[in-house]
């Protein structure tokens, strides 16, 4: 297939997102988007296998990226910015976007997590969790340290004493790469983007500037939006919240394990031992709560981009179609799309965010399939859907305890909506008339 509209390449180098668009553009070479770049900490090899992707972006585009999108400050998206930081230094980039929620300039996202709270947090977890590891409660320890992963790197020389890198550096030199007034902080709804020469446009869906939705992460009880996680779990085994426990035991602590630990001797107990107006029978484990909250945040402040095209749709219904990248976005980011609208751009019909999700054929499957993105009712609505691209290495997800990535009822839905097949980047062996297949990536054409 020579004729394109675009071309994604989704690579294939571990649990991380890393995309190349490239949309077609009239006399002119295509216009070259790369979307993250990262793997989650702990892969074997990550920086060899970041620079091997890199390597093959800069032969794919000429050393020329038009537009590099940063879509959160997690580590399996961002830290390839430090583990190829020599290669990312000589691209000619010719701009930058981030979500509006990395602005340090917007008091609104400075109130979301105050100034350097992040680091402060993620380095108060990560001593949490050996605390709970040494005290003899290995398996809440591992889920914490789990967790903080996102906002580690490794496998990169940096910082004093041989101190980890974060997130928050990655970030900064994703930054450092946008040419003075090129850096973009994204906000949904604002006027859509179209490269010059390009055949498509750009629409910023989320992350919605509103404080709760940001913080819905999870689906709602009584009515979830997303799949049923419950409907994966094995038979027999009891639901979360059992013989009237508030919380999972995944989630408690012993009384006597959580009286060990500095973090409850600080918040819970005095300095005599009495345990106060905070004192419960079982305690809930506030780091890890606290953990998952942090987690969740971050994927939910995601910079969801929706690429229309323009020529003939691959469906007989009007409109645009659609690519759609919803990075790690969650349920409250999900349900924030409902309230962007565009009002005639570019002198046309007005466009709605739900449209978009109706029109799209090619969806980047949100946060690697988990099960608190990718809402059920959206997805059921791509009606045209031809192509979902899922960034996933289940074997790694497994290694980190984090279940259901990804999700077995969510994959039995994009495999049955997505006429052409659902792609994961740890299988082998997908065909199709638009997809290409090699060891280091899928490719896309549409």
């Amino acid at each position: 297939m020579t004729e394109h509209r675009a071309k994604v390449r989704m690579y294939r180098h571990g649990l991380g997102d890393c995309l190349l668009v490239r949309l077609a553009r009239d006399g002119d070479r295509d216009f070259n988007i790369l979307i993250d770049c990262g793997v989650i900490l702990g892969t074997s090899d990550a920086r060899a296998k970041i620079n091997r992707v890199m390597e093959n972006v800069v032969a794919e585009t000429g050393n020329v990226i038009d537009l590099l999108v940063v879509t959160h400050a997690h580590g399996d998206h961002v830290s390839g910015f430090l583990q190829a930081e020599p290669i990312f230094r000589k691209l000619e980039v010719g701009q930058v976007w981030m979500a509006w929620t990395e602005d340090p300039t917007d008091s609104f996202a400075k109130s979301l997590l105050d100034g350097g709270g992040k680091r402060r947090a993620v380095d108060a977890l990560q001593a949490v969790a050996g605390d709970m590891q040494a005290a003899g409660d290995a398996a809440a320890g591992e889920r914490i340290a789990g967790l903080m992963d996102f906002f580690g790197i490794d496998d990169v020389p940096f910082g004093a004493a041989g101190s980890r890198a974060t997130t928050e550096d990655a970030v900064q030199v994703a930054r450092e790469l946008a040419p003075e007034g090129k850096l973009v902080y994204c906000k949904p709804g604002q006027d859509p983007y179209r490269p010059p020469g390009a055949k498509a446009r750009i629409m910023v869906l989320g992350p919605p500037r509103d404080h709760d939705l940001i913080r819905k992460s999870t689906p709602s009880t009584k009515a979830p939006e997303t799949f049923d996680m419950a409907a994966d779990a094995p038979q027999g085994s009891p639901p979360p919240g059992v013989e009237g426990r508030p919380f999972s035991p995944l989630f408690t602590l012993p009384l006597d394990v959580a009286q060990t630990l500095p973090f409850f001797q600080d918040r819970y107990w005095n300095q005599s031992g009495e345990a106060g107006w905070r004192g419960i029978d079982d305690v809930a484990s506030s780091a890890l709560d606290f953990a998952i909250k942090l987690d969740n945040d971050t994927n939910n402040t995601s910079l969801v981009l929706a690429i229309e095209l323009d020529g003939d749709s691959v469906s007989s219904d009007p409109g645009r179609d659609v690519l759609l990248f919803a990075a790690d976005a969650q349920v409250g980011n999900w349900l924030s799309w409902k309230g962007v609208k565009w009002t005639k751009p570019e002198g046309e019909a007005d466009v709605e965010g739900l449209d978009l999700v109706r029109r799209t054929i090619v969806y980047k499957v949100g946060h690697h399939g988990s099960h608190n993105a990718t809402l059920k009712d959206y997805l059921l609505s791509m009606e045209r859907l031809r192509i979902a691209l899922n960034p996933v290495d289940e074997v790694m997800a497994g290694k980190k305890r984090w279940d259901h990535i990804p999700l077995p009822s969510l994959e039995a839905a994009l495999r049955e909506q997505a006429k052409e097949g659902l792609v994961r980047a740890d299988e082998n062996g997908v065909t199709g008339p638009r997809i290409t297949e090699d060891p280091l990536f899928y490719e896309v054409v549409v």
